[in-house]
Parts: C-alpha cells; sequence; structure tokens
C-alpha cells in the first residue's frame, strides 16, 4: 500500500510540474528555407538538364520567391517536353505572380490534355485579365474536362463578365458552368439561369443553386431566388430538400431575411410568393 502510494504521489509531483516543464522546454522552430539563390536556379533552368530543371523547379516552389516568376515564365517562353512544362506550369500556379499568366495562356490550347488541363487551373491562382480571357477561351474547346476546369476558375476569379460564355457550356453538360454562373449572375442572367431548372438535368443546375441562394450581393435579384425556393419546394425530391436545408442551416447573418424566411416556409411546404414573406 505504501508503495501505491508512493508511485501516485510520484505520478502527481509529474502532473503538477508538467506545465512549467513544457514552459521551460525549447519548442521545435519550424526549419527556415534558405534564401533562394536566383542566379543558380536561371543556370539550372537553362541548362538543357531535366533533372537539373526539376530540382530548380521544386527549390523555387519550395522557396515561395516570386521573384523566380520570371524564370519560370521564361522557361515556359522557351517550350520543354511535357514533365517538364507540367512541373514549370504547377509552380508558376504556386507562385501566383499575375505577370505568369501570360506566359501560362498559350499552353491551354496545348496539344496534350494534361498540360492544357494544368494551365487552366494554374491560371486561375495567376489571375488578372489576361488569365480570365484565356479561360473564356478554354471554354470554347472540345476537352470536357477542360472546359469543367475553365468553368471553375472563372467563378473563383469573379470573372462577371464570362456569364455569356457559362451559358454556352452549361448546356454541354458542365456543373462547374452552374456553379459559377450562381456565383457571378447579374439580374437578368440570374432569372434566365433559374429558368433552366427543369429543362436541363438537376445534377447539372444544382451546383449553382446554393451559391445563388447565399448571395449577399445586390447583383442576385431576390425575385430570382424567390422563384428558385418556390420551384425546389414543389419539386419536393429529396434532393431539393437537402438543399433548402442546407441553405437554411449557412445562410449567412446579413443575408436578406426575406430569403431566409422563404427557405424556412418552403422546407415547412408552405408556398413561396414575392409578397408572401414580405415583413
Amino acid at each position: 500500500m505504501l508503495r501505491k502510494l508512493a508511485v501516485i504521489g510520484l505520478c502527481l509531483g509529474i502532473l503538477a510540474l508538467a506545465p512549467t516543464l513544457a514552459l521551460a522546454a525549447p519548442a521545435d522552430k519550424p526549419k527556415a528555407h534558405a534564401t533562394l539563390n536566383l542566379e543558380s536556379s536561371k543556370k539550372a533552368l537553362e541548362s538543357g538538364d531535366e533533372a537539373r530543371a526539376l530540382a530548380a523547379l521544386d527549390e523555387i516552389e519550395l522557396s515561395s520567391d516570386r521573384r523566380a516568376a520570371t524564370l519560370v515564365e521564361a522557361l515556359l517562353g522557351r517550350g520543354a517536353n511535357s514533365k517538364l512544362l507540367l512541373r514549370a506550369i504547377g509552380v508558376a500556379g504556386a507562385l501566383g505572380a499575375p505577370s505568369s499568366s501570360a506566359a501560362l495562356a498559350p499552353y491551354v490550347k496545348h496539344r496534350a490534355p494534361d498540360v492544357r488541363r494544368a494551365a487552366a487551373q494554374s491560371l486561375a491562382r495567376t489571375k488578372g485579365s489576361v488569365a480570365i480571357s484565356a479561360l473564356r477561351d478554354a471554354l470554347r474547346g472540345s476537352d470536357p474536362r477542360l472546359r469543367s476546369t475553365a468553368a471553375e476558375g472563372l467563378g473563383a476569379l469573379g470573372a462577371k463578365e464570362a456569364v455569356p460564355d457559362l451559358f454556352v457550356v452549361l448546356p454541354k453538360e458542365v456543373p462547374e458552368a452552374a456553379g459559377a454562373i450562381g456565383l457571378l449572375c447579374r439580374a437578368d442572367e440570374c432569372t434566365r439561369f433559374v429558368g433552366l431548372l427543369g429543362k436541363l438535368p438537376f445534377d447539372v443546375m444544382e451546383s449553382g443553386f446554393l451559391p445563388l441562394l447565399l448571395r449577399t450581393d445586390a447583383d442576385a435579384p431576390d425575385a430570382a431566388r424567390l422563384q428558385l425556393i418556390e420551384q425546389l419546394r414543389r419539386m419536393a425530391t429529396p434532393k431539393a430538400s437537402a438543399l433548402l436545408a442546407t441553405a437554411l442551416a449557412t445562410y449567412p447573418e446579413k443575408g436578406n431575411p426575406k430569403i431566409r424566411a422563404a427557405i424556412d416556409a418552403a422546407l415547412h411546404g408552405h408556398p413561396v410568393t414575392s409578397t408572401s414573406t414580405e415583413p
């Protein structure tokens, strides 16, 4: 018994000292990345040696040094094999320098599908008017996956001017286009989008409904959103009901209380009109 008590006492003593010991013990500091040697990186990228160039791209990405963006852009301008191009395109996107958009833009038309799609993904990260223009061009291509990537990128970039292009590819079953339209549409565009419910497959349209319902900007008209809520109520399918439930659960505090009330009413089976939810 005495031995057990002694052990218990020792444990309690250690526990009591734990906060002090934790404070006293030196914390492991994250290792700082070495400063990138731009000249060395430049030589490696210009060497023609694939292994050296890939290693240099790894170092550039790890450093997150935007000064190296011009080196990556130069490589993209010269061209390379697909393996090196893919890595350079990814690094350009990781650095996110707007100047890289011009170097990336031609690659959305590259013969290799994986290069085209990688370029579209990176353009969404480098941003700018050049990126938006290139992604709009990519929407017109014959590659379905490229269209999806481009549509998603345009939505992320807030490219409202691309909404007409997104409507063109929406019937080609590009759900990402619906998602972007829900984020970007203005006034009559939103009404047009809601009017396609029932004319296009629900699975294609669905990704745009929640973003539209949750918007708090003035460009999303209440009338279009109330119409959408009522149509979802009438559908009375598990997917439609789940979407309304998600919208109510995630509705922003600064959102329109009229829209929130309409969603709640629809979930309880009550018809929604433009006047029934007025305060």
